[in-house]
């Protein structure tokens, strides 16, 4: 596979990337970091990222899937990030899975040439794209399907547009109450056997996601997820003579309940070696402090997970102490624009004087809201012009806001090795 162009290294840093030092506007990226840049250099507030934790991630999962037979196309829409992509791609990683045709396409700039898209195309004017793309021969792309529909549509375009190799398709399962997908066996079935059928597109699998049945680790979520993974199967089986000798894929997998798919996967991987058995976890990378070290099965809290096998949280947001209107109260500079809220507020981990300097601990201070640009902090002894160090939850809605993310070299150091950019 080859490596993804990185031409943001030669992009010049300006005034309107936040959170730059002063010093980096009209230095290129490159340009700056070879002056050794410090994260305390940097406005508040701001999301630093851990190089060394990142790089123990990627091997923890690395190890984890190869052990257990799954190959993995991370989601790289958690980060956007070609730089990140790229490291999980040199670990062993066949490609990346994205969910939008917008991101297929600038992935492409980048010289992604192995692409799984979890979702449904079904405009013309992507699918027009598309057909140009497939004549690439080295490029490898997978989309899904969960109705009639969305074939016919498919079909419709890539006929008339004309379309120099089949596009592969994998029918999509679904599950009452959950997101996209067919709601039964039955039906998936049929649109399986609808895209065997076709004469532009291939049948390529099955594919679906599990972590829309649960949001937590009871008894009832467990349940649902095991049951969903199993009649994945059943439609696998069941398709498994329209199959030809490409590529066939058997998918699931966020970044919650992988090991139930290795749980409910591990007979059909002994005993099939020609599919693509395929998680597509992709917020493991950083992890988090919040939802998924709740959930995760690779978590230090999680019961029986041996210490050098589990993630660390890779990200941590920065922000100042503003204003101290009342005793218990405290507010810093970041707030929603800046930091995820989605799944969880942020968690405190401590304070310092300003940015890079060692953190003291704040016993029984808690963030109880944010607003677009501010947290409340409270029971917490800070003054004005402390920096407050927060654990973050949910990594797929941290990343999109912002443009360069440094990257320390790890949680004891403020050295900045490497500036991360997003394509939101």
């Amino acid at each position: 596979m080859a490596r993804l162009q990185d031409g943001w290294g030669d992009e010049r840093l300006t005034a309107r990337d936040k959170g730059i030092p002063e010093r980096a506007i009209g230095l290129t990226v490159d340009e700056f970091l070879a002056t050794g840049p410090r994260l305390s250099e940097f406005w508040t507030p701001i999301i630093a990222l851990d190089d060394a934790a990142m790089r123990h991630n990627l091997s923890v999962m690395a190890e984890w899937t190869s052990a257990r037979g799954l190959q993995l196309m991370p989601h790289g829409k958690t980060t956007m990030a070609p730089a990140l992509w790229q490291r999980q791609l040199d670990i062993g990683c066949p490609g990346i899975t994205l969910a939008t045709m917008g991101q297929v396409r600038t992935a492409r700039t980048f010289g992604l040439d192995s692409v799984m898209l979890a979702n449904a195309v079904v405009d013309a004017r992507s699918l027009r794209w598309l057909a140009g793309e497939l004549a690439d021969p080295d490029f490898r792309f997978v989309s899904w399907a969960d109705s009639l529909e969305t074939v016919d549509a498919m079909e419709r375009t890539l006929r008339e547009t004309g379309v120099p190799r089949r596009v592969d398709v994998c029918v999509e399962l679904g599950a009452e109450g959950g997101r996209t997908g067919a709601r039964s066996v039955e039906a998936a079935i049929e649109i399986g056997r609808r895209i065997a059928a076709s004469d532009v597109l291939r049948l390529a699998g099955v594919g679906g996601y599990e972590g829309a049945l649960g949001h937590d680790r009871s008894d009832a979520a467990l349940a649902a997820v095991r049951a969903y993974l199993a009649d994945q199967l059943v439609v696998h089986e069941a398709l498994g003579d329209l199959y030809d000798e490409g590529d066939v894929f058997v998918t699931a997998g966020g970044s919650a309940y992988f090991d139930l798919v290795a749980e409910v996967y591990a007979p059909a991987i002994a005993r099939d070696s020609r599919t693509r058995f395929t998680l597509r976890s992709g917020a493991y990378i950083v992890h988090d402090d919040g939802f998924y070290r709740g959930i995760s099965p690779l978590d230090e809290t999680f019961p029986g997970t041996e210490a050098g096998g589990v993630f660390r949280s890779a990200m941590r947001g920065y922000a100042r102490v503003v204003s101290h209107p009342e005793p218990a109260l405290a507010l810093l500079d970041g707030g929603k624009r800046d930091f995820p809220f989605d799944e969880g507020l942020p968690v405190v981990h401590g304070v310092a004087g300003d940015l890079g300097e060692a953190l003291a601990p704040l016993a029984g201070a808690s963030v109880t809201a944010m607003n677009d640009q501010h947290t409340f902090l409270r029971g917490a002894d800070v003054a004005i012009g402390d920096v407050v160090a927060l654990g973050l939850s949910h990594p797929c809605t941290a990343f999109d806001k912002w443009h360069f993310l440094p990257v320390v070299e790890s949680a004891e150091s403020d050295r900045v090795v490497e500036l991360v950019r997003t394509f939101f």
